[in-house]
């Protein structure tokens, strides 16, 4: 049994290697391979293309990379008619993945979609897509699961893997006990993305709205949740090129323990707001865009919020700004919402209160253990005991 990949996001790459992780321990001669990141081919998945390192998102930024995009659907065509696997697995990705879609239902594989598009949120006539080229879709959110179940998609909901993630994590306490430090004041988490366009546009207003509330808040301490190290350099770069006084504390590869060790978050809209929802962790969300994508999106968006935690709530747990052109607006919101909950602790309460109540309802860990068994129940591959196979370990 062969299972090809198809990953494009960091994220994604992720929880793709946690599901390769659970496939193999419930059939080990499972072969995966396929289109991915490190994290995947550190899971032992073949791959023939480190596709993460062609994530990006906006119209724009795909349009200089598109001969690139072709040629590894391409790639994909190829292997398709040489090695034609027994299924594959999108995750994510979808603007890249469509092609891979069709290139596996055109020559008769068996197509699974993984962490869906979202197209209950913007542009849901690409439904069409969907019904012609997928042959399951394996919804992470519980109102995902209702939307493409109401339209006639073959879908099953697991719940979403960001939460197996959350609650497997090991802690480093040494990091904890080096952001706590000795120090008293509120600790407030800049959470910048993890792609490098995300931090070009938002990173150097985080650090305006840093430099006003630290005017207004004494003792408040700001702490870094980069992605990679090239990151954190990135971030320092901008940092002294804009002369920022704040001098915030770097950590790269370390987000879980920055949300865990903050008293609340300023981040960049993404899939880390469900760490946050698990962390019970106040945030507040920003996007900055091309001003031609703010205004796609106002005509194409079909959703309340752009955050999947106030998805999943169906409010606004988490304040969200997604802006283009001058900053100054968005600049002042971000001050004045940061400042009332370091100076009023009844509002911060409010605010993780909020989260705790969606949390207790919506945070339930298994969801990789739940797909890989969907997975190879619907291809009708048997199943060991992984249970036994991990207490052997």
């Amino acid at each position: 049994m062969r299972i090809f990949f198809s990953v494009g996001e960091p994220s994604g790459d992720q929880h793709t290697a946690r599901l390769i992780h659970e496939l193999k321990s419930k059939c080990p001669t499972l072969e995966t391979e396929g289109f991915g990141g490190p994290a995947m081919r550190a899971a032992g998945c073949s791959l023939l293309f480190e596709l993460t390192d062609l994530a990006v998102m906006g119209f724009m930024r795909v349009v200089p990379m598109l001969a690139k995009f072709f040629r590894v659907v391409s790639q994909a065509e190829q292997y398709f008619d040489q090695n034609p696997p027994d299924a594959v697995v999108l995750v994510d990705f979808p603007g890249f993945n469509w092609w891979i879609a069709r290139a596996a239902k055109k020559r008769g594989i068996r197509v699974y979609y993984y962490l869906p598009p979202q197209l209950w949120g913007w542009a849901p006539w690409r439904i069409k897509r969907v019904r012609k080229w997928v042959d399951h879709v394996i919804c992470t959110l519980p109102f995902e699961y209702d939307w493409y179940r109401s339209r006639g998609v073959k879908c099953t909901w697991v719940g979403h893997p960001f939460f197996d993630q959350v609650s497997e994590r090991v802690l480093d306490r040494q990091v904890m006990k080096q952001i706590s430090g000795n120090q008293s004041g509120p600790v407030v988490a800049m959470l910048p993305g993890s792609r490098n366009h995300e931090i070009e546009k938002n990173w150097p207003v985080m650090l305006e709205v840093a430099r006003r509330v630290s005017a207004a808040v004494p003792g408040v301490r700001w702490v870094v949740g980069n992605y990679k190290q090239s990151h954190v350099l990135r971030c320092q770069e901008l940092q002294k090129a804009a002369a920022s006084p704040v001098a915030p504390e770097y950590f790269a590869e370390k987000t879980s323990e920055v949300i865990e060790s903050a008293d609340c978050c300023m981040m960049v809209s993404g899939s880390i707001s469900l760490e946050l929802l698990a962390r019970r962790k106040p945030g507040i969300v920003i996007y900055r865009v091309p001003v031609i994508e703010k205004l796609a999106t106002k005509v194409l968006k079909t959703c309340r919020y752009i955050t999947l935690t106030n998805l999943i709530a169906d409010e606004e747990v988490m304040p969200e700004l997604i802006s283009a052109g001058d900053p100054e607006a968005d600049i002042r919101t971000l001050v004045a919402i940061l400042t009332e909950w370091l100076t009023q602790s009844t509002s911060l309460d409010a605010r993780r209160l909020a989260m705790t109540q969606v949390a207790e309802r919506a945070t339930n860990p298994g969801a990789s253990e739940r797909t890989a068994e969907f997975l190879l129940r619907d291809l009708g591959v048997p199943m060991v005991d992984s249970t036994a196979n991990r207490k052997a370990a």
